[in-house]
């Protein structure tokens, strides 16, 4: 049994979980992470198949050059300068894909670039009457994230409120309305809704007249599970500027980003503990009492769950809970889910590609085709543009010039693989592997259009769906970036650090924004609870 004492116990061992440890066991605390699985690090692993290895979740990351914000905060976590990091084409880290080799003009590729300015000198030729839209939209987006004082490693003012969370990032995209209020807040001209118009005639023969600007800045949106009617201007703002500053892939996987801060928690005297799933919760007093599945007992006055906070409370026991906090919580709407398509593929035949491929498909079938009684999700992945999918080849360390792997992500509701949802893994019916057999197969094919290479590449094929990433990560409906923050209702879909239980704690994606930097601020947030943000803050600037 571990003495209550000083000891803060940790609820999994994601990114959240172990920025936090590290950072309390760095100050002194007794740090105790509990991990379910027989692996740490969450959505950071890595898992092989056969010869071949694979990221879990974590496949880019952004403004992870020296100076900029990710790497600010990670020389205190001891990851920057540690990782094997490799970064992304300067000049086209993303590409937006756009129609199909049976059209006429074929796929064009849009590039998202790194650097501002040249952000915007590579997409100018596509739309040479939206420069001052460009400008103004980078421009946007720099005001965006001054607007956010963690983002630049700054302490909130007193009675900070973020002046972009209400305000929907469709909105501003499309600029829908031209008022004076509008005018003044996203200066963005109208040419950013104009399609492409006056190209050069190579250019207008790539059949490019459909595609506006805005498709393209909102294209690579399953980054964010963007939603054109919950996605707020700071979600969508500071990811985007966090991937224009710098886009980086981790050589090898993201698992090196767990590792180095597992060690650095046992180094300060901190536990990580595998195969420790959590099935109680209950109170003595201010003592929180943590039973896991293999009869193990754990005791400490402040618990923080890195965990979905829906599934933390579910495992209370006779613990009060505000009624209306209770509600709320459970209350929230989950982001997307998705299916995957791991590729191990044969040496020297296909390439690395230093970029990821966003592809909407708009003339393809529908792979996951929404229930008519269910909101549309997804914004352009499931909007008039159609279904699509995100393809990368990701990196191994010593990258040559040709790709080991390949993976294919496509968003998908959970509602398509509900009919199985009371199975567990390993476990499940035929129907269930004829599902993931047909929907492989329609991806695949779709894919081929566009690397038509691909096919004769492929040694190995694995498949998950949200089945796979619920049963894997625990989050509820296999949701990806956890819940859905909503600009129409901030105050309901915001998620503090601080609970309304008195010693309990959140961290993770739930709490800020998903992603590396996201979860990295909330990490800090979490912490500057319990010692006190002008402290924390100190402690990581120093």
């Amino acid at each position: 049994m571990n003495s209550p004492g000083n000891r803060v116990i940790i609820v999994g061992s994601g990114l959240g979980g172990l920025l936090t440890g590290f950072l309390l066991s760095k100050e002194g605390f007794g740090i105790t992470v509990l991990e379910k699985h027989r692996k740490f690090g969450g959505c950071l692993q890595t898992f092989k198949r056969g010869k071949f290895t694979f990221d879990t979740g974590m496949h880019y990351l952004g403004a992870l050059s020296p100076g900029q914000p990710l790497h600010n905060y990670w020389k205190y976590f001891g990851l920057s300068g540690k990782l094997n990091l490799l970064q992304m084409d300067a000049n086209g880290f993303d590409r937006i894909s756009f129609g199909s080799p049976d059209q006429a003009g074929g796929i064009v590729e849009f590039p998202i670039a790194q650097g501002f300015e040249n952000f915007r000198e590579r997409l100018l030729p596509f739309f040479p009457d939206a420069g001052n839209a460009l400008k103004q939209y980078t421009a946007t987006l720099q005001e965006i994230a001054n607007a956010h004082p963690l983002y630049n490693l700054e302490l909130p003012p007193s009675g900070y409120s973020d002046p972009f969370q209400r305000l929907l990032a469709t909105d501003w995209l499309s600029t829908l309305d031209n008022s004076s209020l509008w005018n003044s807040l996203f200066p963005l001209c109208n040419s950013v809704t104009q399609k492409v118009s006056q190209r050069t005639t190579e250019e207008a023969q790539r059949g490019t007249e459909e595609i506006r600007l805005q498709d393209v800045l909102a294209g690579n949106g399953f980054l964010y599970d963007w939603n054109p009617k919950t996605t707020s201007v700071s979600q969508f703002g500071l990811i985007n500027h966090a991937f224009i500053s710098s886009a980086w892939r981790v050589a090898g996987g993201s698992q090196q980003i767990a590792d180095i801060l597992v060690e650095g928690i046992r180094s300060h005297g901190g536990e990580v503990l595998l195969k420790k799933k959590v099935i109680t919760i209950r109170k003595s007093g201010e003592t929180f009492l943590i039973d896991t599945a293999d009869g193990d007992h754990f005791e400490s006055s402040r618990l923080i769950s890195g965990i979905h906070p829906a599934v933390t409370l579910g495992l209370f026991t006779d613990i009060p809970v505000q009624k209306a906090y209770h509600r709320r919580i459970l209350s929230l709407e989950n982001t997307t889910s998705v299916f995957t398509i791991y590729l191990g593929l044969k040496p020297g035949v296909f390439p690395y590609l230093n970029y990821n491929v966003y592809y909407p498909a708009p003339d393809s079938p529908s792979l996951d085709s929404p229930s008519p009684t269910l909101p549309n999700r997804g914004g352009s992945w499931r909007s008039s543009k159609g279904e699509g999918y995100l393809f990368m080849t990701p990196p191994e360390k010593g990258q040559g010039a040709f790709a080991k792997t390949a993976v294919i992500m496509a968003p998908m509701s959970f509602e398509t693989v509900k009919k199985w949802e009371d199975s567990a893994s390993g476990a499940r019916d035929k129907s269930y592997f004829v599902f993931k057999a047909r929907r492989s197969k329609e991806l695949l094919e779709l894919v081929y259009r566009t690397f038509p290479e691909l096919k004769d590449a492929i040694a190995t094929i694995d498949i998950s769906t949200p089945l796979t990433w619920r049963d894997y990560t625990g989050t509820p409906e296999g949701s990806m970036y956890g819940v859905v923050k909503d600009a129409n209702a901030p105050e309901r879909t915001t998620i503090f650090p601080k609970t309304k239980i008195p010693g309990l704690f959140f961290t993770g994606q739930n709490i800020n924004l998903h992603g590396a930097l996201g979860v990295t601020v909330g990490a800090v947030m979490t912490c500057g609870e319990m010692l006190g943000l002008p402290y924390v803050m100190g402690k990581i600037r120093d």
